[in-house]
């Protein structure tokens, strides 16, 4: 079992993974889970375990996108082509 960064750390990571994004943004796990796999929330592939990585402060922009375009109504299939035009 892995040990939980500090936030401080989190805060200052170019990388971050999606527990440390549910900490940052608030978001379920699920919700985020759900957004990746929608190719709504891009993420790169760490090789040797097969970990997600997300670049935090594109990821949490890209999330916060979401959720302004969630709260003026839209649907995810708007939302994804207003993010993937």
């Amino acid at each position: 079992m892995s040990r939980q960064r500090s936030m401080e750390t989190i805060e200052h990571s170019e990388y971050v993974t999606i527990g440390e994004l549910v900490r940052l943004t608030n978001v379920r796990y699920s919700t985020l889970k759900y957004y990746t796999e929608e190719g709504m929330l891009p993420f790169e592939q760490a090789e040797e375990n097969l970990t997600r990585r997300y670049k935090r402060e594109t990821s949490m922009a890209q999330i916060q996108k979401i959720k302004d375009l969630r709260h003026k109504g839209k649907s995810i299939p708007e939302i994804k082509a207003i993010l993937n035009p």
